[in-house]
């Protein structure tokens, strides 16, 4: 996953893939809340920062085509086994402009330094009407800020705002503490989103009781 010249994913893909398995009740999760965002479709559904391709049953099951696009060449190994891919930078997407009907872009929100940048190019890429759904991990409770060791009791600090890169994590055997990650705050994300011209059409939290982890949005391209 990324953007830039930085592919932090390429040393850990074989684990990743392995961590993303489907029969996790995280992931199930995930895939659960994904489809409910995107719903049902045809055509291709651009899979953005699409890792080992961890989501394509998923965006299959809706029927969409997906086609996935990545800088980790480790992580491409594994992702084009299940779905068409190509190598590149998600702020600089290698798709025409209002060409594709749908994307998503799946727990890689915290894996690029400058998420706004992507979402801008997905907004350039979709067709007018076109759906976007974000969906990671919940900016307000997940992070280095957040620790969960005693979790259903989740304890936050002053680090919210940090937007820095950092390897910190309460656990120690995690996604962050192998390839770090980019902090971005709620406001942020929205921001993010509305910035690029995308109308925010629903949000969704989800994960376990009391304290999501997941947050999710649908926007779609305004039609000129």
């Amino acid at each position: 996953m990324g953007t830039g010249t930085r592919a932090a994913y390429d040393a850990h893909a074989d684990w990743y893939d392995d961590f993303m398995s489907p029969e996790r009740r995280y992931v199930q999760q995930v895939h659960h809340t994904l489809a409910d965002l995107l719903g049902s479709g045809d055509g291709t559904c651009l899979d953005v920062c699409c890792g080992t391709g961890a989501h394509v049953a998923a965006l299959a099951g809706l029927g969409w085509t997906p086609v996935g696009v990545d800088l980790s060449t480790g992580q491409l190994r594994h992702a084009s086994r299940r779905e068409p891919v190509a190598r590149g930078d998600a702020t600089a997407l290698p798709i025409a402009s209002d060409s594709v009907p749908a994307a998503v872009c799946v727990l890689a929100s915290t894996d690029v330094p400058d998420y706004a940048g992507v979402v801008r190019e997905v907004a350039r890429v979709l067709r007018p009407g076109g759906r976007f759904v974000h969906l990671g991990v919940h900016p307000c409770f997940i992070g280095p800020f957040a620790d969960w060791s005693a979790a259903p009791r989740i304890v936050l600090d002053e680090r919210y705002p940090d937007r820095a890169h950092t390897y910190q994590s309460w656990n120690p055997a995690g996604v962050r503490a192998r390839v770090g990650g980019w902090h971005l705050p709620l406001s942020d994300l929205l921001n993010a989103a509305t910035a690029a011209g995308l109308r925010l059409l629903r949000t969704v939290e989800a994960g376990p009781p009391g304290v999501p982890d997941i947050f999710g949005f649908v926007t779609a391209k305004e039609r000129s």
